[in-house]
């Protein structure tokens, strides 16, 4: 497993909205009071697998990447989390260490809760705790499909066209989607348990066949629904 790298981060400013609680200044402004959005560098590590949560963490820009390690010594990449999302809910809430080690892939500005602040403003706010279990269950779904992808998809093709399909299920209807993108093959190959030549080469034929393109830092599907054709395993017409 490669090591990581922990950086110190540079504090930027001391109150700031929190973005999943959209909606609820009232019940939040002494929430911001507590809340310091804090700039970190790429390769920081935010928290580790194992240790104490150091509290509810909202990314404001940049990508982090959520991972665990494998009994021998393997990284696996659980999911890749973006600008809105929410890291550390669960294990904040709950009391338990972290079950995964997150990191960042670029410079990146986190909104940081301190822990002790969090649960006390919840005890202090019963009233937000179905919209807390909302994000919670999100948490848990997206990790849920990520899985999913791994365990039920038989090949790295499978497998691969299933991870780009999860990152453009936000981007709307339509057989066309575009969405974000500034994964490393490595980094793909760790989310997919494969390697990096065999994303390299799988990319290639996605492009090939028209079903995919990468402009910069974009992600474009052309065709979703040949992507979830050989994410179930059907690719006898692509040539894969």
């Amino acid at each position: 497993m490669s090591t990581l790298h922990v950086l110190q981060p540079v504090s930027t400013s001391a109150s700031c909205p929190v973005t999943f609680l959209d909606g609820l200044s009232g019940s939040t402004q002494s929430l911001d009071r507590m809340t310091r959005e804090t700039s970190y560098s790429a390769e920081a590590v935010l928290f580790m697998e194992g240790q104490p949560s150091p509290g509810v963490m909202v990314i404001v820009s940049g990508k982090v990447k959520l991972s665990t390690a494998s009994a021998d010594g393997r990284t696996i990449v659980v999911r890749m989390a973006g600008p809105g999302e929410v890291l550390g809910l669960s294990a904040t809430v709950v009391g338990r260490p972290c079950e995964l080690t997150a990191e960042t892939l670029e410079p990146t500005r986190i909104k940081n809760i301190p822990r002790g602040s969090f649960k006390q403003w919840l005890r202090e706010h019963p009233e937000l705790a179905f919209q807390i279990a909302q994000e919670l269950a999100e948490e848990y779904n997206n990790t849920c499909q990520q899985l999913r992808s791994m365990l039920l998809s038989h090949t790295a093709t499978q497998r691969l066209a299933r991870t780009l399909l999860q990152l453009v299920r936000n981007a709307g209807p339509g057989n066309e989607a575009r969405a974000p993108f500034s994964l490393t093959h490595q980094e793909i190959a760790e989310m997919i348990g494969s390697s990096r030549e065999t994303v390299t080469r799988l990319l290639s034929g996605f492009r090939h066949k028209g079903m995919i393109e990468i402009e910069g830092s974009t992600l474009i599907v052309h065709d979703r629904e040949a992507l979830r054709q050989l994410g179930h395993g059907d690719g006898a017409g692509f040539g894969f």
